[in-house]
């Protein structure tokens, strides 16, 4: 077969490090449109960017040019360069080291899309943390709980 077709959507989680409730409005807002044109340079076409104070989805078609970790790689060092010039509150901002990456199907984006729109009602009830567990639970994934929130 002459062609590479592939069609990856994938839901990319990671947070601040130690989770400072860092990002705040306006600044928040600006992030996620400033992570939606990290991926469209990088042709991983954005479908909903969102999070809360200490975190941040983004849901993405994976382009068959990169690898998921050069994904990564490139909206965290580029939005942690652009954050600590955006307030004097964050000159010293980081992201955590690692991050989680599920695959979704098609059919699944529409609740996909609404979970990360619901960020902020969400976190009412329910820690990052927590959250972050149910992910790994879901997708019968191993850890260990010393490297996680790094």
């Amino acid at each position: 077969m002459p062609q590479s077709l592939t069609r990856n959507y994938i839901h990319i989680i990671f947070s601040t490090k130690h989770r400072e409730p860092l990002l705040h409005s306006p600044v928040k807002e600006e992030l996620w449109a400033y992570l939606g044109g990290v991926c469209n340079e990088l042709e991983c076409n954005p479908l909903c960017i969102g999070g809360y104070t200490d975190h941040v989805h983004l849901l993405c078609l994976l382009s068959k040019k990169v690898a998921l970790m050069k994904l990564v790689e490139k909206i965290k060092s580029n939005s942690s360069k652009w954050l600590k010039t955006r307030h004097k509150s964050l000159e010293g901002f980081c992201w955590q080291n690692g991050y989680g990456a599920f695959s979704v199907g098609p059919s699944q984006l529409p609740l996909v899309t609404a979970y990360i729109k619901n960020q902020e009602e969400h976190h009412r009830k329910k820690s990052f943390q927590e959250e972050f567990r149910s992910f790994l639970k879901k997708y019968e994934m191993e850890y260990d709980e010393r490297y996680v929130w790094n």
